[in-house]
């Protein structure tokens, strides 16, 4: 073959090729419901609508080939290598690409298939305290860059536009606090307590005695340093356990940004611990992200961010505590509160970017900011709820006729 003629099959190979980069492009924009954000290739070529509100850019072709494979999980890890990258206010571009996605556009054979490959990390004993140290104990350092100053990692409550992270969380200690009356000399039980804020807080204010349990050696070390120095340790206990592990019979359960760790597969298991726990006029309440019906968790998130994780619909939080014939007192929606709680996360972390990349790396950074950004766009769009679900034995009916108890000054 000579020299022009092998030119010539280059240059129709190559633009064959490229004509089919270009209808992969088309069709994974189609597939994400052909939202108001252009899709730009790598030799500048477009696909989508002139105005827009941002651009994901793929920087080389097998960012884009491998999307059909498994959308979501491909997707971050190309952003994280940086084979793309997103032109425009990240949270603005992913909530429009969020409302205009199709409910099942991940959720082709080819992905069906795979995904039975990704096997999410049960939450069995051994494993869940692997699960939770993969996340949370990261190092307090790296959480107190961005965090409020308690340390509270979980939905905030905004009563005010103009009000800071730090007041919104206090509101959403006060909110919770309220819906559960509690009165002095109560006994509550924490499921899954965090650095401990909320369980001092109950102990503090309210005068109540509280048994925490958390499964994070740093969250759990952190809340029992802060119950000595406040002197709140003679009400507030701290105890590095699993939640199925909980002992003894208390007033009041209470449980926040935990559930979803718990696994479907051991929503029976929490059940029964609340309902073994709970004395027979106690009342509980369930804090957790939600769906508006069952779907598979992410594979992005539960892979590199959140193993074994897995977000409930509200019908399965129901499930935890319907065996049991607990009546149902209160369900409220805060799924916008938390959208504004994840952007102001985001705007923190990105002033501490440059501390958070020296102690990690860069594409620690991407991921984070990425799952924050993505987090709060997802409740934006309404892909993702935040339930609270307040619940009590079906005896208990000394409660307030109105909401009017909660929004007292």
């Amino acid at each position: 073959m000579n020299g022009g003629a092998s030119m010539g099959l280059v240059q129709r190979l190559d633009g064959e090729r490229q004509g089919m980069d270009r209808r992969l492009a088309e069709m994974m924009y189609r597939r994400i419901g052909s939202p108001r954000v252009c899709l730009e290739l790598w030799n500048g070529e477009r696909v989508g609508p002139e105005q827009t509100v941002g651009c994901i850019r793929f920087r080389e072709r097998p960012a884009l080939w491998c999307l059909p494979l498994n959308m979501n999980l491909h997707f971050g890890d190309a952003y994280i290598k940086g084979a793309i990258e997103i032109e425009g206010d990240l949270i603005e571009v992913l909530t429009e690409i969020y409302r205009s996605m199709p409910e099942h556009s991940d959720r082709g054979l080819i992905s069906r298939l795979l995904r039975r490959a990704i096997n999410p990390r049960r939450n069995t004993l051994r494993r869940s305290r692997k699960n939770i140290q993969s996340h949370y104990d990261l190092g307090n350092d790296f959480y107190r860059l961005w965090l409020d100053r308690e340390l509270i990692y979980t939905c905030a409550y905004y009563t005010d536009e103009r009000q800071t992270l730090e007041a919104a969380q206090f509101a959403k200690m006060e909110h919770i606090c309220r819906k559960l009356r509690l009165c002095p000399g109560e006994t509550v039980v924490e499921a899954g307590c965090g650095w401990g804020a909320l369980a001092l807080h109950m102990g503090r204010y309210y005068d109540v005695r509280v048994r925490a349990y958390n499964i994070s050696s740093e969250q759990i070390r952190h809340a029992r340093q802060r119950a000595r120095e406040e002197g709140l340790d003679d009400r507030v206990e701290f105890i590095e356990d699993d939640y199925r592990h909980i002992d003894g019979e208390y007033d009041v359960f209470v449980s926040v940004g935990m559930l979803e760790h718990v696994g479907r597969e051991h929503h029976a298991e929490l059940g029964r611990v609340i309902d073994r726990c709970l004395k027979p006029d106690g009342r509980g309440l369930l804090h957790s992200v939600g769906r508006n019906r069952p779907q598979q968790m992410s594979d992005w998130i539960e892979k590199r961010i959140f193993p074994g994780s897995y977000v409930p619909a509200l019908s399965e939080m129901l499930s935890v505590i319907e065996p049991h014939g607990f009546s149902v007192l209160d369900v409220e929606n805060l799924r916008m509160h938390y959208a504004r709680t994840l952007r102001d996360w985001l705007e923190r972390f990105e002033q501490v970017s440059d501390q958070v990349e020296r102690m990690f790396d860069a594409s620690f950074v991407k991921a984070w900011r990425l799952y924050l950004g993505g987090c709060s766009a997802a409740f934006a769009a309404g892909s993702v709820q935040l339930f609270q679900l307040l619940f009590a034995r079906p005896g208990v009916s000394d409660w307030p006729l109105t909401r009017a108890h909660l929004y007292r000054e």
